[in-house]
């Protein structure tokens, strides 16, 4: 056989083992978009932006249709995670982002519309842990030169043994497609199921990166720009003008900052604030708010 026959054969069968592992999700205005399953007893990872609507229908490997139900989202880093009325399902073979290289071969699959798709290209960028603009933390930036087609957010990036390195998404970075380590799926998917569909905890406030005279505590901090009328910062006396220095022990430079920490927090507990107003350093608690 020779070497071209050897990789297409090599490359349909990576197809054919991941997906057994691929559902089709229904709850969007357009023909849906795609999952990965995360358990046997029926639980499923997708992209969150893609659920449109709260009656969500999955079709599994081999056609058969199930209800599914929203266990919880994390917006900042683009999961969901669904619970379907099946179980006994194909599990995927995981792979740990730390056998990556920049340039091998890797698949992206999809499930928009009737029938599975799939599409090749190579891994173009890898990186250390990266920050989403909506402060969700990402332990490995994961960048495909790939074409991931319309419904294939929430499908999976394969190598060529069949192994899912990640979930894709086109959410996170503008018209580019990133793929969601295996770490950050595990780390989000446990706390989905600890704290279920709650909301993410929120604050109330936007800011801006404000340089402080020297001499202080630290270089830079979020100067408080606005504060939302009876939000949870306004309740608990954060001001316009204030500038916060830090949540707990770690120090804010960025809203990115602000962003993750809070997407680290739950809605309803007490956020210790450091904080710059009038020439002193003050310190506030502030009891988090919930965000649907």
């Amino acid at each position: 056989m020779n070497p071209i026959s050897e990789l297409s054969n090599a490359i349909t069968q990576a197809v054919e083992t991941a997906a057994k592992c691929v559902v089709h999700v229904s709850a969007g205005r357009w023909g849906g978009s795609t999952g990965i399953i995360w358990s046997a007893d029926g639980h499923v990872l997708t992209a969150a932006h893609t659920l449109r609507r709260s009656d969500v229908a999955v079709t599994l490997p081999g056609g058969k249709e199930v209800s599914a139900t929203l266990v919880g989202r994390d917006p900042s880093t683009d999961l969901a995670l669904l619970k379907l009325e099946a179980d006994s399902l194909s599990v995927p073979q995981w792979a740990e982002p730390e056998g990556l290289k920049v340039g091998q071969i890797v698949l992206a699959l999809g499930w928009p519309g009737k029938a599975l798709r799939a599409t090749m290209g190579v891994l173009s960028n890898l990186g250390s842990e990266w920050r989403t603009p909506m402060g969700g933390r990402l332990e490995r930036y994961i960048q495909p030169d790939i074409s991931v087609y319309p419904g294939f957010s929430g499908g999976p990036l394969v190598d060529a043994e069949g192994r899912v390195l990640g979930l894709n998404t086109y959410a996170l970075r503008r018209d580019l497609p990133l793929t969601i380590p295996v770490p950050t799926l595990k780390r989000i998917t446990e706390r989905l199921m600890q704290h279920g569909a709650t909301g993410r905890a929120y604050l109330g406030v936007s800011a801006q990166p404000v340089r402080l005279p020297e001499g202080g505590a630290q270089e830079r901090g979020l100067l408080v720009v606005s504060v939302e009328p009876s939000g949870p910062a306004a309740q608990g006396g954060l001001l316009l003008g204030d500038v916060l220095l830090s949540v707990g022990d770690k120090p804010l430079h960025r809203m990115e900052d602000l962003l993750f920490h809070l997407s680290e927090m739950q809605a309803g507990s007490a956020a210790p604030f450091k904080l710059w107003r009038g020439g002193q350093t003050l310190e506030l608690s502030v009891t988090l708010g919930e965000r649907k």
